[in-house]
């Protein structure tokens, strides 16, 4: 007897019950995303789109992905807040791309600490962390500021985390993390600024009070025109978001953020980004990905 040839299925699907998306209904959820938050998602998204929000029309007893998608229009904004909290992807490491923080620790660093000790600059750090995701890049700085700049060299710190998810900005404000993820620190930081849980803990780490006492979380959407912070920053960090936007996006977002910089201030990209400034003799490129700004140029 000829054997019978498997026949794949589409898990996210087979598990939910629910009607397969249609093209339709993706273009719909297409456009309610990029209107919302300038994330554009391609067809090879539907995959997606089908197994973060099965579980959400299950919650509402709804059949189709259209009738979840009119729920969204009925409902308003705090059903819009589920629906980006849901499409959001969340990836993110502690010391993420290295060759960023040696930078900063041979090269911003100094400078900053010279200018510092001679009045040429006042001695404060203000650093904006950009779709922060569950707080991994913001304790990073946190750390290696810290490090630098201790509290008693009498400098300053403060660093801004946002995020257009707010479940993500739940976990970020906690500061704690599955122990496996100390992988990723540096033994002397691991050991200065962290705290190994304990009891109902077990298994975990936490930050510890110095540096959770440096980061502000709120929330904001890129996407918007008038950004909810106040003040410049010394460097704005943007890493691994700008490859969800169209190039339009990208633009009007890179715009408003060297907005948000003081001169000489420093924007950060994610390894697979970059910039085509042009002519723009306001942005220098420092190394691929780091960009430096000079609103009088």
């Amino acid at each position: 007897m000829k054997p019978t040839a498997a026949v794949p299925l589409d898990e996210d699907r087979y598990h939910s019950g629910i009607p397969a998306l249609t093209d339709k209904e993706f273009s719909l959820f297409q456009s309610l995303v990029y209107k919302e938050s300038g994330i554009f998602l391609n067809v090879s998204k539907k995959s997606l789109i089908v197994g973060r929000l099965a579980k959400r029309l299950r919650e509402l007893g709804l059949k189709r992905f259209e009738d979840y998608y009119h729920k969204i229009q009925e409902s308003g904004p705090d059903e819009v807040q589920i629906l980006l909290n849901l499409i959001s992807t969340n990836e993110t490491h502690f010391f993420r791309e290295p060759r960023h923080f040696d930078l900063l620790w041979q090269v911003i660093f100094p400078e900053w600490k010279a200018a510092g000790e001679t009045a040429v600059r006042p001695k404060k750090i203000r650093v904006w962390s950009a779709a922060c995701s569950t707080g991994e890049e913001p304790y990073s700085l946190a750390m290696i500021l810290l490090d630098y700049f201790p509290f008693a060299s009498g400098w300053e710190i403060e660093i801004v985390a946002t995020d257009i998810s707010t479940q993500v900005l739940d976990q970020a404000r906690q500061g704690i993390w599955a122990l496996e993820k100390k992988k990723e620190i540096p033994e002397k930081y691991l050991k200065a600024f962290m705290l190994k849980g304990s009891g109902s803990q077990e298994g975990k780490i936490k930050a510890d009070p110095e540096i959770r006492s440096l980061i502000h979380f709120s929330w904001m959407n890129l996407n918007e025109n008038n950004y909810p912070i106040v003040g410049s920053f010394d460097m704005v960090f943007c890493r691994n978001v700008l490859i969800y936007f169209d190039q339009e996006s990208k633009t009007a977002v890179t715009g408003r953020m060297l907005d948000r910089l003081s001169p000489g201030g420093y924007l950060f990209l994610g390894h697979a980004e970059s910039l085509v400034f042009g002519d723009n003799k306001r942005v220098k490129t420092i190394i691929p990905t780091v960009y430096q700004y000079n609103r009088l140029g």
